[in-house]
């Protein structure tokens, strides 16, 4: 039985990137918000286990103002994903994390994927992944999607 992955985060957190990576697919990205206005789908395999991950539409909270908030809500209140890993840009941790927390307040099993380490290092943005991790009480991976770096990990 495979296992469901919802991927949501900020427009431009890199979630499609994340999507190409884990899927092998191809999907279009660009830096834009609004590129991804529906759910795409696309299968994983890791050893054994199947893995569908479902690339969100980006966006900044789950009020179900904007069609993409209600695309994104709707999945993960009827669509029973696994669990949600939650694309974080490091570059804007604190924009970010509203979404984490509303995910973590509607119970979802939510896995943060710390995204762009490598742009914050770069900005001198230092982000401890193991505090935060402890303070939110999940995991907390840090990744470089467009270089496949903490996908294993993921």
């Amino acid at each position: 039985m495979p296992i469901t992955i919802a991927l949501m985060g900020n427009p431009n957190s890199g979630k499609t990137t994340l999507f190409n990576a884990l899927t092998g697919a191809n999907q279009h990205v660009g830096n834009w918000p609004g590129v991804t206005v529906e759910r795409k789908e696309g299968q994983t395999r890791h050893g054994n286990q199947v893995y569908t991950v479902v690339d969100l539409p980006g966006t900044y909270s789950l009020g179900a103002f904007s069609e993409d908030e209600v695309v994104a809500r709707e999945f993960i209140l009827t669509g029973n994903p696994d669990v949600v890993i939650n694309v974080v840009d490091a570059t804007n941790i604190e924009r970010n994390l509203y979404l984490t927390t509303q995910l973590l307040e509607m119970g979802a099993k939510v896995v943060v994927a710390l995204n762009m380490v490598d742009e914050a290092e770069a900005r001198q943005i230092s982000v401890d992944e193991k505090a935060l991790s402890r303070r939110l009480g999940i995991p907390v991976i840090p990744t470089v999607a467009s270089k496949r770096k903490g996908i294993d990990e993921l």
